[in-house]
Order: structure tokens, then sequence, then C-alpha cells
């Protein structure tokens, strides 16, 4: 017969010795760190509006080269592993940006690198990616239908 009584009192033994033994989180520093680098990366974005907004164009025209300028660099960063232990150490403050959503199709992509450029690159890049493609289309096509329906 299973003594369900002795089983509470082990698992109950067990959580107390698991919460004793697992290492305590520094929340504190990681909020710190995430602040700091969204920080710098959303200072870097605003360099490069500045940069192209100096060279003639508008502001709406100039946030097309500046997100093209951090994809670049995040994927640049990505692929040589230096992005990596960025967010390993920064956590949100790397992936909510838009530089977070590039290192999150490059990174599945150098994983399978070794597999060669079609099968391996090619087909793993989207693997993060791809659901989040399709929802962002998805949405933009109901919405536009609903925008289209009010008219």
């Amino acid at each position: 017969m299973f003594n369900s009584q002795a089983s509470d009192a082990e698992q109950q033994k067990y959580q107390e010795k698991f919460d004793q033994l697992k290492p305590k989180t520094p929340i504190l520093k990681n909020i710190i760190w995430a602040f700091i680098v969204g920080g710098l990366i959303c200072v870097l974005g605003q360099f490069f509006l500045n940069y192209f907004v100096s060279l003639g164009l508008s502001k709406n025209e100039a946030g097309g080269p500046t997100s093209l300028a951090l994809i670049f660099l995040s994927e640049f960063f990505t692929g040589l592993g230096v992005y990596d232990e960025l967010g390993r150490k920064a956590g949100a403050g790397s992936i909510v940006p838009i530089t977070g959503f590039a290192n999150s199709v490059v990174a599945p992509a150098m994983e399978f690198k070794r597999e060669g450029y079609v099968f391996g690159i090619g087909a793993k890049m989207f693997t993060i990616a791809g659901p989040v493609l399709v929802y962002g289309i998805s949405t933009a096509v109901l919405i536009g239908f609903i925008y289209w329906l009010r008219l």
C-alpha cells in the first residue's frame, strides 16, 4: 500500500532542502544590468537616428536606416558570439529592443551552420522567427480587415 502522508512529508523535506541549496537570484543586479544595456542600445539607436538626420533625412525617413543599422550590428555580433554573452549578462535589456529579435533569428541559424548553408542556416533561421512573423502578419491582416470594414 502507498502511504501518501509519508510521501507528502518526503516531498516537503525535499522542497525545503531544495530551497536551501538553490542559488539566490541577484534581482537588483539583474534589473540594473538590463536597464543599463537596454539604455545603451537605445542610445546607440538615437546616435544612428541623429546621424541619418544630419545627412539630410527627415526623422521619419531616418527610422528605416536606423533600424537596419541596429539589426545589422545585432546580427554581426551574434555571428561573433558577442551578443549571446551580452544577453546572458543583460537579460531582458538585450532582448526587448529590435536587436533582440534580430538575435533570435540569427542564433538558431548559427547553431546549425555545420549542416551547410541551405539545410543548416537557411532552414533553421526561421525556427524562432517564423511563428513571430506569422503572428505579426496575421494580426496586421486582421486589423487591416477590421479597419476596412469600418470605412
